[in-house]
């Protein structure tokens, strides 16, 4: 079975959030946030997408199933089953069904990891963003965590890896 990876930057700088990247094998980035813009050196869109064609990996931004306002608001203020709410009537949109149908195409085609803020993915919109995408290609989600490369460095014979032959596309 093939792997949809997802990460968050919260936590990290850029050099250990691309070293895990590596580790992990991701060919492909893409970007699920609603506005690609951060405090964070080397996390703004333009910076970003330099650093990673700098290291082979192609970099991809889905601004329509990034998650709004008032979602962002709800999870920032710790009330989850609000942000799901607003999260999962936003995802039904037009605008984000045809992001959703274009990233999964992408990621059908190479090892590609979902990236927004959120360090745990459990409180982060890209989870269900993955679960929509993963339901329908049979792919497995495997969570990265990028304060720590040297975990995947160490352990990187164990890591799943992405098989294009096994993706419903491929089929």
């Amino acid at each position: 079975m093939s792997i949809l990876f997802t990460v968050g930057y919260e936590g990290t700088d850029i050099d250990r959030f691309v070293r895990t990247l590596k580790a992990a094998g991701v060919q492909q980035l893409a970007d699920v946030r609603a506005v690609a813009v951060s405090r964070k050196p080397g996390f703004s869109k333009k910076k970003l997408s330099q650093r990673l064609a700098e290291e082979g990996i192609e970099y991809f931004h889905f601004v329509a199933l990034g998650d709004p306002k008032p979602g962002r608001e709800a999870a920032r203020a710790g009330k989850f089953d609000l942000f799901r709410s607003i999260y999962g009537d936003h995802i039904e949109t037009d605008a984000a069904q045809d992001a959703l149908q274009d990233l999964k195409d992408t990621v059908s085609t190479a090892a590609t990891c979902l990236l927004c803020f959120e360090r745990d993915p459990e409180t982060c919109h890209r989870t269900i963003v993955a679960r929509e995408v993963t339901d329908q290609l049979g792919f497995n989600i495997f969570n990265l965590f990028a304060d720590d490369p040297e975990r995947y460095v160490r352990h990187a014979a164990k890591l799943p890896r992405f098989h294009p032959s096994e993706s419903v596309t491929a089929a």
